[in-house]
């Protein structure tokens, strides 16, 4: 079967997505101070979900990462807490889907660690996990959360093997892998579930690419073309396609795509460039675009995937003389839909020691919500337990509307109540350590659906933003100004909450003052 060249004569096809632009974050917005990790291993070395962003460091004596607040922007305290109970340098984290207070790290101390982090984020130092992960002989450099199922996690070592665990075991030390893959003969460079969690795709360094039945083991394809070396893979289900980046016998760096049912021949190649960095390629199914990052480089390419010939269709890039050593995704439910926001990337900037937020945004001219580029998406309610799935059962994701004002399930409430009861004596030993985004999440969930839920009385109260009247301000006549004085109401909402926790907390010490002074003061028993 030929190989499909890709095509660089240009094609004028309809697309929504034809004039996606990147938009980088302003300084403010950033993470500025993050001992971003030296580490060359090839991962992400960032994670993040709609509350916390979590990165690896570098720091001495073990392997550290830090968990931020999304809303903690600026400048970062060099002595700020971190998760740090791993005895070897961190390799990869990543979130639980289903709980935005979970997250799971690998480590070359041969361990992965399951951490609860608390719901008003890391007070102190956290090192004791939720559970450990013992059975790799050599250094684990990557892990991966089960799209669907509840509690399943894999990981990948050095020892060529490729682990299941299931998290719902009462154990807090867990020895035992409820399967072990053993097809790989190198170490494995990538993994990749399908949409429903059924199929798993690897690479490795041995230069195949291999599908396979993760629950049972099976080895369902395995493919090994002499021109393409792979180093990461994604299944793209909807299209029922693979599609792997690397390089070619030439060492140019490159992209294929693979028929899911044989992978003798990728259906089509793509040269990209001539330099070096490693290609992470990121998918969007909702939207059927494909993001490619390189490490090392400043640029980022984006394209349309298709079913038909050529397949993978160019779109444009976004260009930065700033290099990026990894990337961080959010998740579909943590994006601005206000302003169209169809992805957003957390770019990790060493040189700098920045973390910059770098959101991908469709223009339109209207401000209503655009139904056609956001359909239903993945949420964060699992679809079934662990147990279930390793019974055999599949099931696709539960899926959730980005409408505003449509439900929105709390992710794992069980996980946020152990966390605010773990939590709760630090906060009262130290209630001026009390962060913001905490009382912020805590004032929306008493109102509510936060802002939303204000009644008219207290939004005739608020009729003052940064010191200007409402109703002598002369309405906005382009969408500058428009956007100018949505901001501007925005940093005054900011301002008053702000002002509202501050009191909040001055209540707390106060009464904790008082029943101090009473219980100091009460005549002791004869």
């Amino acid at each position: 079967m030929p190989v499909q060249k890709m095509s660089w004569r240009p094609q004028y096809r309809s697309s929504k997505f034809r004039h996606v632009f990147g938009k980088a974050a302003t300084k403010e917005s950033c993470y500025d101070g993050v001992p971003i990790t030296c580490s060359v291993q090839d991962n992400n070395f960032c994670a993040v979900n709609p509350r916390f962003l979590a990165v690896i460091t570098e720091c001495a004596g073990g392997g550290a990462f830090l968990v931020l607040s999304v809303h903690h922007t600026g400048k970062v305290d060099p002595h700020h807490p971190r998760v740090s109970g791993h005895r070897g340098n961190v390799l990869d984290i990543k979130w639980n889907p289903f709980s935005d207070y979970c997250i799971a790290s690998c480590s070359e101390d041969t361990t992965v660690k399951v951490w609860e982090i608390p719901s008003h984020g890391v007070l102190k130092n956290l090192t004791v996990p939720w559970k450990e992960l013992q059975g790799h002989s050599r250094r684990v450099g990557l892990i991966e959360w089960h799209p669907t199922a509840n509690n399943i996690l894999l990981s990948t070592a050095y020892d060529y093997k490729v682990m299941i665990w299931n998290l719902e075991c009462p154990e807090q030390v867990i020895k035992n892998p409820v399967r072990t893959i053993s097809h790989h003969t190198d170490v494995v460079l990538s993994m990749s579930f399908n949409t429903d969690g059924s199929l798993l795709a690897t690479t490795c360094k041995d230069r195949k690419v291999r599908l396979m039945e993760p629950r049972s083991g099976n080895l369902l394809q395995e493919g090994n073309y002499k021109t393409h070396r792979a180093s990461k893979v994604l299944i793209l289900d909807n299209m029922k396609m693979l599609l792997t980046s690397g390089t070619s016998s030439w060492n140019d760096r490159q992209i294929a795509l693979w028929d899911q049912d044989n992978l003798s021949v990728p259906l089509m190649e793509d040269n990209l460039d001539g330099s070096s960095g490693v290609l992470f390629p990121f998918y969007d199914p909702d939207t059927h675009m494909l993001y490619i990052a390189g490490k090392g480089d400043g640029n980022i390419r984006y394209y349309e995937i298709s079913s038909e010939k050529p397949y993978i269709h160019y779109l444009t890039e976004y260009r930065s003389l700033l290099p990026q050593k990894g990337m961080g995704v959010m998740p579909k439910r943590g994006l601005d839909v206000s302003t169209c926001e169809v992805f957003r990337f957390y770019k990790l900037v060493t040189i700098k020691s920045l973390i910059e937020p770098l959101s991908m945004i469709v223009p339109r001219r209207s401000e209503s919500y655009q139904e056609d580029i956001y359909p239903m998406t993945a949420g964060n309610r699992p679809a079934l337990s662990g147990e279930e799935w390793l019974s055999g059962i599949d099931r696709g994701p539960v899926l959730m509307s980005l409408k505003p004002g449509s439900q929105v399930a709390e992710s794992c409430p069980e996980t946020k109540r152990l966390g605010s009861s773990l939590d709760t004596r630090r906060s009262q030993s130290r209630p001026g350590m009390l962060q913001l985004a905490y009382i912020q999440d805590q004032l929306e969930a008493k109102d509510g659906t936060g802002d939303d839920a204000l009644t008219e009385e207290e939004r005739s109260r608020t009729s003052l933003t940064n010191g200007e009247d409402l109703s002598l301000c002369s309405p906005p006549k382009t969408e500058s100004e428009l956007r100018l004085k949505f901001h501007k109401q925005q940093d005054e909402i900011r301002r008053l909450r702000e002002q509202l926790s501050q009191r909040d907390v001055r209540i707390r010490q106060l009464e904790l003052e008082i029943k101090n002074m009473k219980n100091s003061q009460s005549p002791s028993p004869l």
